[in-house]
Formats: structure tokens, C-alpha cells, sequence
């Protein structure tokens, strides 16, 4: 049976290790017949399901609808009895953040992490044994899990590991060294309440995504950005056309950076590189992500990683170390559930299939034409190369490129929904 064998010190064996219950979670049928270990040091499922794509695009969803409600006039409704002018005051309506919270944490987020932890764990997976803490490289395929303080430290070998160990919020120097009080959005989704201002440190997909969201539910937001663009590694006619609209829903400081920052009274102040000083209730850091492969001692282990932290991996999902694995957010740099999801049924094919002679039986993993999306206001779907990739692409390769922008507006349907923002844009190669 299953069980936290933390306390343990006596070494087990493993067939198979893994380290990382997000897409590292998704073991197939045909390794059953395998002695399997499992480690997570933080929430059971992963980013995703706990503090990122799922919770975030439920609070996305209200907020749209908040938005909707603001814009309802448009569309020749009004409140009853009010004047035929008015719009429906959303002024007046109340955001309810505990019973927010509770949809999405107490009555979804959290029952299908307890619950995916308790079969793990329980006498459906006998093959299975679930380790709740940190793991470190002692040596070739050797891992220790714990650190000893809380218990005797358990070593634990493997055939063979994969490593799913995802991500983290990068901290700014400035920030750490002030020790300033900050959100993440491992715990922005848990505040008490709603504070009356945010500060936003980034302009990527995290930082518009919480900024559509908080200042949908009234607070009011500043994003405060290096670049003079949001999204700005994103096509330039989008990236363009958002930063544009964006400044209709909350406050960019672009072209900034923070130089100090300090907490007192209950409030944290950031000074920006012209001398600004912002006041905040609440400070949400989302200028990038470090991969987790720096926590797992992985020289030790024999697994090499690039200059920016990433696990160094093959096109099947092979580390420099014979016998271990990785993929998603520790090896990658797309930063997609779907894409993790896909290198994880490659590596775990892989692993099912790594006694076999030759790559001809192993799964490559797939990172052409990925799709993304932003889920922010409005929301943005992109797959293949921006304009500026493309026209190098062109040029490299002697070929001619068409590119069309279409906007909603001037299509029927666009037109029916009084659409003012959005557009399709399409990037071909003309002579084929």
C-alpha cells in the first residue's frame, strides 16, 4: 500500500521515480506492472490545477462578465424602471471575494487535489508510494528526500527518473533585498480580501491575465513594465494594439523599473527609476519564472543544466544523465500546460520503451506551430511565427510573404456585437 514514508531511513528501489505531481502525474496503464515512487514538496497536481491555468481562467470568467455588465447599454439594455439612457450602475454591485474563492478553491480547486493525493496514496495504486517533500541528487540515480530536520532523511534509487519539476516566480533583487511583503500567484487567488490598490511588477501572460481580473472587480491596478510594450514577445501588432486598449482598464507605467521599495503602515511603496513613488495594498510579482532545476542538486546526479537554469534535455526528453528524464516548465521554455502535457506522454512512452534497441521506438517531443493564449481583456489566441520571425524566416529561405489583418468589426457578426477590438491576423507564405 501507498504511504509517507518520510520518517523512513531505510533506502527503497524504485523501477521508476518521479518528481513533480503535475504533468509528472499522469502515469499510463502500461507501467503498473512497475515499483513506482512519487515526490511533490508542494500542493499535490501541480501548478496548474492549483495556482495557475484552471483557478486563473474561473476568476477570469467573472471578471468578464463584469465587464460584460459594464458594456450592456450598447446592446439597448438597461436596468428596469431607469431612464433609457442609463447603463446598469456596476458601481452598485457588490463582488462577493469569499464566495469567489469558495467556487473556485472550496468547491472545485481543492477537492480534485485532496482527492488526486488520497488515490495516490491509497489501495488503488499499490504500486505507488507517495513522498510529501524536497528531493535532492546524492548520486547516480540516487535521490535523498527530506533534509533531515524534520525526520531521518530517506535515500531512495531508481532505474529510472523523470523530472517534473516545473517553476517558480522569479523574485527582483530589489524586492528580496527589501523584504517587502509580496504576492505570487501561488497566494494572490487566497487574499483575505480584495485590496483597495495592486501593483503589478511584468507585462507578460501573468501579469495581464491578474490585471484584467482585479481591476474588473474593482481595484485599482498598475502595471509597472521594462518593456514600453505589454506582451511584448508576442506579434508586434498585437502586442501593439494591447498595450493600447489596456490603458482604458487600469495604469501602465511602462518603460519602468523599480529601484526601492519599503512597507510601513500596513502599505508597501515601490520608487520607480524616474523617482515615482506608487503605494500599494497588495504587491504581485510577474516578471518571469525560474526553473525548478537549480533546487534538485543536479550535478550530483549527473544532469546538466543550461545558463538560465532549464534541465538540458534531447528531443525525447533524455538529460545528460543516463537513465533520467525531464519535461515541462523544468526543461522547456513555452511555459504551457498542453505542451507539458504532450512531453509527458513522450517521456513516459519513452520510459515504457527505453529497454528497446535504437530511438526508432522512442516519441519525439512536439514543439512546432504550439498554440497560446492570453486570458486577459481581450483575450488573444496565437500559433505559429509573429510577423518579425516570419519575414527573417522569408529572407533566410528566398520566399514571399502575404500577411492580411482582418478586423471584427468589418465582418457581420463582429459587427452585430459592436466589436471595436478585435481582429484576425494571418501570416502566409505566397507563393505556396
Amino acid at each position: 500500500m501507498s504511504s509517507d514514508t518520510n520518517q523512513s531511513s531505510t533506502a527503497e528501489h524504485y523501477d521508476l521515480i518521479v518528481i513533480g505531481t503535475g504533468s509528472g502525474n499522469s502515469i499510463p496503464e502500461e507501467l503498473n506492472d512497475r515499483k513506482i515512487a512519487i515526490v511533490e514538496k508542494g500542493i499535490f497536481g501541480g501548478t496548474c490545477i492549483n495556482v495557475g491555468c484552471i483557478p486563473t481562467k474561473m476568476y477570469v470568467y467573472t471578471a468578464d462578465v463584469v465587464r460584460e455588465l459594464q458594456n450592456v447599454g450598447t446592446y439597448g439594455i438597461y436596468p428596469i424602471g431607469g431612464a433609457a439612457a442609463a447603463q446598469i450602475p456596476v458601481a452598485g454591485w457588490r463582488v462577493d471575494w469569499k464566495a469567489l474563492q469558495e467556487r473556485v478553491f472550496g468547491k472545485r480547486i481543492d477537492p480534485i487535489s485532496k482527492g488526486g493525493e488520497e488515490y495516490r496514496r491509497g489501495d488503488e495504486t499499490p504500486n505507488i508510494t507517495l513522498y510529501s517533500d524536497i528531493a535532492r541528487f546524492t548520486g547516480e540515480r540516487t535521490l535523498q528526500i527530506g533534509d533531515g530536520k524534520t525526520g531521518v532523511a530517506t535515500t531512495i534509487t531508481g532505474d529510472q527518473i523523470i523530472l517534473a519539476t516545473g517553476s517558480r516566480t522569479w523574485v527582483p533583487p530589489v524586492i528580496a533585498e527589501s523584504g517587502v511583503p509580496y504576492r505570487t500567484n501561488d497566494d494572490i487567488m487566497r487574499m483575505e480580501e480584495l485590496p483597495r490598490t495592486l501593483v503589478i511588477l511584468g507585462g507578460g501572460i501573468v501579469a495581464t491575465e491578474f490585471a484584467h481580473i482585479f481591476s474588473a472587480l474593482g481595484v485599482e491596478v498598475f502595471v509597472v513594465n521594462r518593456s514600453e510594450h505589454l506582451l511584448r514577445r508576442f506579434d508586434e501588432t498585437v502586442s501593439t494594439r494591447f498595450t493600447e486598449l489596456s490603458n482604458n482598464q487600469w495604469t501602465n507605467l511602462l518603460g519602468h523599473t523599480v529601484t526601492a521599495a519599503r512597507a510601513e503602515g500596513g502599505l508597501t511603496t515601490i520608487t520607480l527609476d524616474d523617482g515615482r513613488e506608487i503605494d500599494c495594498d497588495e504587491l504581485l510579482l510577474a516578471q518571469g519564472r525560474v526553473p525548478n532545476g537549480d533546487l534538485l542538486n543536479a550535478e550530483d546526479g549527473g544532469v546538466e543544466l543550461a545558463e538560465d537554469g532549464r534541465i538540458i534535455t534531447d528531443e525525447f526528453g533524455r538529460t545528460t544523465a543516463p537513465g533520467v528524464w525531464a519535461l515541462g516548465d523544468a526543461s522547456n521554455t513555452f511555459q504551457l500546460k498542453h505542451v507539458a502535457n504532450q512531453e509527458a506522454r513522450a517521456v513516459f512512452h519513452n520510459v515504457a520503451a527505453a529497454k528497446s534497441a535504437g530511438d526508432a521506438n522512442l516519441m519525439p517531443f512536439k514543439h512546432d506551430n504550439v498554440p497560446g493564449g492570453v486570458f486577459s481583456h481581450p483575450q488573444i489566441g496565437t500559433v505559429g511565427m509573429t510577423e518579425e520571425q516570419s519575414r527573417e524566416w522569408a529572407e533566410a529561405n528566398g520566399r514571399t510573404l502575404t500577411v492580411k489583418v482582418q478586423e471584427y468589426s468589418d465582418v457581420a457578426y463582429g459587427w452585430a456585437m459592436e466589436d471595436t477590438t478585435g481582429f484576425c491576423k494571418l501570416i502566409a507564405d505566397a507563393d505556396s
